[in-house]
């Protein structure tokens, strides 16, 4: 760490004090490259012409980067990047859609991963163990009524082995938008004003959950209806029993979680469920789960707290005390802004994306106060709540939260981190109603392909000025380091995967230094394609727009190389991918 400090400390004195013999030893000192060339030979400083504005720090500044190879900070579950579906897909349509071959190419690019089918309406879902009635398959021709559609897509599917799979017709997916369109607004209603209605999930409708989990290679973890109250208000089990034992008889392998958000029980019905009461509930569903011999090995996974404020805080602090032991991971819940945003320019404010480090800190102190080593979740995380913000929480914009999301919950130990969500009504998915993968999508596609759960440590120097009394300042250039994914085979182990943000409005110059000197680059550089800028919602892969080239193939993510040694010219408000091929870095090689 010497040369950061020596670096930031002689780049802001004068130019005039050094002699042309200091410039070339700090240059072979912190970069061991052509940077001497770039620098004016006269000790003497030069003053700018008139009416030009003389560059600030950040832009005159060659920002020096180095990686600990040596070892992983972290450790991260293989399935760190997940997806959610709300239980909203039940009362607008979209679940008979699933079995759609385009969203399970799509869902299965992001595996391996969990599928957490949760939200605030799994505390009004109710199991009944029966099979929607056929009224017989009709004539050939296509049917008019939407509903004998239905029917008649589950019959073909029905007939299928393995994983069930259908290409609807447009006009049957125009039906359904045209059904959802208003089932929605009464979706978003309920939201805004906290007063919800049951929710009932079929046998059959868990069947096309579970066939769609499955065929995309997500694992399942469904979300039990945690309001279900006894005149005592001890939790009721009878629908969950009922669930647990045709899952069972099924052999559908799924994981657990009770309830979403339990401190926010008053608020939503008018009904408080302590900590203590939560705890009992979750000791009884590892209990009932225990009973059920399919499933007394399943995981089960909570509280869901809200985000960490002081009656989240407090319900969490109980249920740890209670039964820390009894759930195989903590889990919570963050959005960064509500519905009212309407600024492109709040999607890029460092203070809105420096939030979850606090959020952060507040959960796994709690957690490992109670539970030393128990494993946190980010279980519920999304750009915005009550459904997000139209052209925006949707556009490319959204894409500097989520990837600074994911290296700053990577960097602070967050195991598992759960997107909300996949495909559902608003406009906070990653895959519109036309099944269109949006900005975020395809970033989570490079993500997964690239970067594995091994953490590596960054090194920079020359990223902030020198900071001033009474002055904060907060980084607009992230850097992250991880192990190159061992999934993906155009890289050898050893190779690492650096991901950079680029929150300013000018070019930023990084040079590798350190380990990292003189190495061959593939870059994977994500910007907007359209003239919408940062309201964009198509992404361009090093120029080529990304599209599916048809239900079942996506286009080849291909890589642009940087001969070795080249500066990386990050353009402005831009995120890029970087592997380091053959660098055979020992933390990375087991």
């Amino acid at each position: 760490m010497h040369t950061i400090h020596l670096t930031l400390e002689m780049s802001s004195l004068p130019a005039r004090v050094f002699t042309w013999s200091a410039w070339l030893w700090w240059a072979s000192l912190v970069a061991h490259s052509a940077v001497s060339t770039s620098l004016s030979p006269s000790p003497v400083y030069q003053r700018p012409a008139a009416g030009v504005k003389r560059p600030g720090f950040m832009e005159r500044t060659l920002i020096l980067l180095d990686v600990n190879t040596r070892s992983p900070i972290r450790v991260l579950n293989e399935n760190f990047l997940s997806l959610q579906l709300d239980p909203s897909i039940i009362k607008d349509g979209w679940l008979d859609f699933l079995s759609s071959k385009r969203l399970v190419t799509l869902a299965r690019g992001l595996s391996p991963g969990y599928l957490r089918f949760g939200g605030k309406r799994s505390d009004f879902l109710h199991f009944n163990n029966q099979k929607t009635l056929y009224r017989g398959p009709g004539p050939d021709y296509y049917l008019k009524n939407y509903e004998d559609d239905i029917v008649r897509s589950d019959i073909a599917l029905d007939k299928q082995n393995g994983c069930k799979l259908a290409n609807h017709p447009d006009i049957m997916l125009e039906l359904q938008r045209e059904k959802a369109a208003t089932t929605q607004l009464v979706l978003l209603k309920e939201q805004l004003s906290n007063i919800y209605s049951n929710i009932t999930i079929t046998a059959r409708s868990l069947d096309k959950l579970y066939n769609f989990a499955d065929c995309a290679g997500l694992h399942l973890i469904f979300g039990l209806n945690g309001l279900h109250r006894n005149p005592d208000y001890s939790w009721n089990t009878s629908s969950t029993l009922s669930l647990l034992k045709y899952s069972a008889g099924k052999k559908y392998n799924i994981s657990w979680e009770l309830g979403n958000e339990p401190n926010a029980y008053r608020s939503m019905v008018g009904l408080t469920v302590n900590s203590t009461q939560f705890a009992q509930d979750y000791t009884r569903l590892r209990t009932l789960l225990q009973s059920v011999r399919f499933y007394n090995k399943a995981h089960l996974y909570g509280p869901n707290a809200g985000r960490p404020r002081k009656n989240a805080l407090y319900l969490l602090d109980g249920f740890m005390k209670n039964a820390g032991s009894v759930v195989d991971a903590v889990t919570w819940q963050h959005y960064f802004m509500d519905g009212r945003v309407s600024r492109v320019e709040d999607f890029l404010k460092t203070r809105l994306l420096d939030t979850l480090t606090e959020q952060i800190n507040k959960v796994t102190k709690v957690v490992h106060t109670h539970s030393p080593g128990k494993k946190v979740w980010l279980g519920g995380l999304g750009p915005a709540w009550t459904a997000g913000i139209n052209n925006l929480s949707d556009t490319y914009a959204a894409c500097f939260l989520w990837a600074n999301t994911l290296g700053l919950a990577a960097v602070k130990g967050v195991d598992v981190v759960l997107r909300h969500s996949f495909f559902d009504y608003g406009y906070t998915h990653f895959v519109d109603q036309h099944f269109n993968p949006l900005p975020e999508y395809w970033l989570s596609l490079v993500f997964k392909r690239l970067v594995g759960p091994r953490v590596l440590a960054v090194r920079v120097a020359g990223l902030q000025r020198k900071p001033q009394p009474g002055r904060v300042i907060r980084d607009k250039l992230r850097i992250y380091a991880h192990c190159t994914s061992s999934n993906n085979h155009n890289y050898i182990r050893g190779s690492i995967t650096i991901y950079i943000i680029n929150l300013h409005r000018s070019r930023k110059k990084i040079k590798l230094t350190g380990t990292l000197r003189n190495k061959t680059v593939h870059q994977y550089l994500l910007q907007p394609y359209s003239n919408d800028g940062l309201r964009a919602k198509h992404v361009q892969l090093n120029g080529e727009k990304l599209v599916m080239l048809d239900n079942q193939t996506f286009p080849e993510l291909k890589p642009k190389t940087l001969r070795a040694g080249r500066t990386i010219a990050m353009p402005p408000l831009t995120i890029g991918f970087y592997v380091i091929r053959n660098m055979n870095a020992y933390a990375c090689r087991r």
